[in-house]
């Protein structure tokens, strides 16, 4: 009995070490990044009476690390999140759900791109990257209680760098290529028109019109988060001559509240010129967005063709492809993904394969590879940084048509008049005298279909100064940017670019009511920016068709008629309006994805047995189902999905409740009056410390957010000393 029970002692110690070996074992394993150099930094963080920092510093560099301590502060929660993405250990985190991201940052070598491409850059570029790294070491060092992930800091520049590397191809739709070929599934849709003597069937259950939907499906959850199917924005700027004598640009882009691609609010200034107030993602040195003294601009989302796939042919030993007939090996390299489970952490080998094209999926269909514009380049780093110091149009377009940064549409503004529209994309330049179906999976076997760099800037729709006074865009179609007789001809782009031909709800209304106005002021505006209505077109047509034609008895014809007498809007008024929220979302997202449309019997009585279950009636109020929800809390909201006030997905509480994620997040309003410097307001759905319970501007803005109301941007010192709430200076410790 005695060797049983050693025996037992024995297994139970053996199970012990197991279990510590493999909670422990992960940091062991990552390396840490060696900091670069021994730099002193130092900048002055000024907080306005909303927590919101204005970072002050010598160098633009000495600014960027000001940046990082000053958002650390604010959300050091989320930063770690990104910087466990940027070095591939987001897994011991977030467990299998990160292992998906780390998994991608693998196959598309967010790494490799980082070390090849990151010291090519120029070098104030990398002083500001460097910088940045250099703060949030800092606030590491300081506050180790905060520290999510043991080794996980230092970092450097290139670490922050290969963040933006794995991040950026997903705004385009990259994983809903990855996740369909990882699953096995037939590729969605592309949202491009049909490739001339390549025509393609009608999507089942869908209208068969140009008129596509604006993101493709994503199966992984992947960098931007569960919702990106959903990424949308608003963008306007409006020309003197239309404005009542004022250049006005509103940003108004459509974020999930949280995570990892959630705005920040910031103002940056510097003794080398840099003064800038907009937004930034957790990792970004710089704002992606907002306005200098001069000139401002924004983003939408936008979704040419810039993904190509290509079936290899394999050998027997599934090792080697072909390619003009030649046999190659493929490029193999086995990768650990940390899956965390509880209190252990488990080591999942996994193979990422590349071929000359690209990163390559193996799936029971075969092997595929991928193509994207803009893969293996990193010069967005640079180019977001020069546009925050240009003081012209002029020096602002020539770092946009670089086409460093991969895709989104660009909307501009400044103190001249001037108003733009660029729709920017580094669209693959395929070889026009290769007639292949860029829509459909590619031949691997031909070399002559790897594609070389993007099309050149001047083939990409523009539109400076129109007629019109303003311009717009809602994820729509580049050709319905400036109101009849300023758009563009899309006949006059090559059908190969794949620029798509949607439109969204948004489109339609804001196309309609920017038409219609007389005058475009602040109070014509703003009624068009919390517009929640919307037009009897598209998908929302077609589920109207759909419902006047149902057959229905009991509660669902009840429901039925309800959603038959709706009035088409969104504003917490109507009877209809709650049921219609929870219609609408599903019919949206299969328009916005390329897929049929559900059920329209099916959703109504799911929307309609939640009502009932949850409020007793099938038309409670929308304000007492959608919510914005944050610490203490708990207000009522307008708007829906693919309305220009948008509320688009949410959570749905145990009460039945819908706490909004994803919609209408940080908005910009800003304003050139003549002879008068430049002025703006802006609103986010929180606070500025949207992770910090205890912070006073943990919640301060939400009530200003659901009345449609926006706080002053204090971009000018002088107004800024006048109200500032903290000032301190910092100085690197070590």
């Amino acid at each position: 009995m005695i060797w049983v029970k050693r025996g037992a002692f024995a297994l139970v110690g053996v199970l012990v070490l197991a279990v510590v070996v493999l909670a422990t074992w992960e940091p062991f394993f990552a390396s840490a990044a060696n900091p670069s150099g021994k730099r002193i930094y130092s900048a002055e963080i000024i907080r306005d009476d909303f927590g919101v920092p204005h970072i002050y510093g010598k160098t633009d560099a000495d600014t960027a690390y000001g940046v990082a301590i000053a958002h650390a502060e604010d959300d050091f929660f989320t930063l770690q999140d990104v910087v466990a993405m940027a070095r591939g250990r987001y897994g011991a985190i977030a467990g299998e759900e990160g292992a998906k991201i780390d998994y991608a940052y693998h196959l598309i070598d967010a790494r490799g791109t980082a070390e090849r491409e990151y010291p090519k850059l120029p070098s104030d570029t990398r002083a500001l990257f460097e910088a940045y790294a250099a703060g949030l070491n800092q606030y590491a060092d300081e506050h180790p209680g905060e520290v999510k992930l043991s080794n996980l800091f230092p970092v450097n520049g290139m670490d922050v760098a290969a963040g933006f590397a794995l991040r950026q191809p997903f705004f385009f739709g990259l994983d809903g290529v990855i996740g369909p070929l990882v699953a096995g599934e037939d590729l969605r849709r592309e949202h491009g028109p049909d490739m001339p003597g390549f025509p393609r069937a009608a999507l089942p259950g869908a209208e068969p019109t140009p008129a596509a939907a604006p993101k493709q499906a994503r199966t992984l959850v992947l960098p931007l988060g569960e919702d990106a199917e959903h990424l949308g924005s608003n963008a306007f700027a409006i020309a003197p001559q239309k404005g009542g004598g004022t250049t006005t640009l509103i940003s108004n882009s459509h974020q999930p509240l949280r995570g990892g691609v959630a705005w920040y609010e910031l103002v940056v200034e510097s003794g080398e010129g840099w003064h800038f107030a907009g937004a930034n993602f957790p990792g970004s040195p710089f704002p992606f967005l907002g306005h200098n003294e001069h000139l401002g601009w924004t983003n939408t989302v936008n979704t040419p063709d810039m993904i190509d796939v290509y079936q290899l042919e394999l050998d027997g030993t599934g090792t080697r492809y072909k390619l003009d007939g030649q046999w190659r090996d493929l490029e193999s390299k086995w990768v650990t993904l940390p899956v965390k489970i509880g209190p252990v952490v488990l080591p999942i080998r996994r193979e990422v394969l590349r071929s000359v094209h690209g990163p390559v999926i193996k799936n029971d269909k075969g092997a595929f590879a991928i193509r994207y514009g803009g893969i293996g380049q990193l010069g967005q780093l640079d180019a977001y940084y020069r546009i925050n110091k240009a003081k012209t149009f002029a020096e602002w377009e020539a770092q946009i048509s670089r086409l460093a940064i991969p895709s989104t549409n660009f909307i501009y503004a400044d103190q001249t008049g001037t108003i733009a529209y660029v729709y920017n994309a580094a669209i693959p330049d395929r070889p026009e005298e290769r007639k292949a179906d860029w829509r459909r999976i590619l031949p691997g076997n031909r070399s002559d279909l790897i594609w070389q760099g993007a099309v050149d800037y001047k083939s990409l729709p523009r539109i400076v100064n129109p007629a019109s006074g303003w311009l717009y865009n809602s994820n729509n179609t580049p050709f319905t940017a400036a109101g009849a007789g300023s758009d563009l001809d899309p006949n006059a782009f090559d059908p190969v670019m794949g620029i798509e031909l949607k439109q969204t709800n948004r489109s339609w209304r804001a196309y309609k009511l920017l038409s219609e106005a007389a005058v475009l002021d602040r109070k014509t505006l703003e009624a068009i920016k919390y517009d929640t209505g919307y037009e009897r077109e598209g998908y929302v047509a077609k589920l109207f068709a759909a419902l006047e034609g149902m057959k229905a008895e009991g509660k669902l014809a009840d429901a039925r008629d309800l959603m038959l007498g709706w009035d088409f809007t969104a504003d917490n008024k109507g009877a209809a309006d709650a049921i219609a929220l929870l219609m609408i979302r599903d019919f949206m997202a299969a328009d916005y994805n390329n897929k049929p449309f559900p059920d329209v019997a099916e959703k109504l009585a799911a929307a309609a047995d939640h009502l009932t279950t949850h409020f007793g009636r099938l038309d409670p109020p929308m304000s007492d189902l959608l919510r914005l929800r944050q610490g203490e809390l708990d207000l009522p909201l307008d708007g829906g999905s693919d309305t220009l006030r948008a509320s688009t997905t949410w959570d749905v509480a145990e009460d039945g409740r819908l706490s909004l994620k994803h919609g209408d997040s940080f908005i910009m309003w800003i304003e050139w009056e003549p002879g008068a410097r430049v002025t703006s307001r802006s609103i986010q759905p929180f606070g500025a410390a949207t992770t910090r319970p205890a912070s006073p501007h943990y919640t301060d803005q939400m009530r200003l957010f659901v009345d449609h109301k926006l706080k002053p941007v204090h971009f000018w010192r002088d107004d800024l000393l006048a109200q500032a709430r903290s000032r301190r200076t910092l100085t690197t410790t070590r």
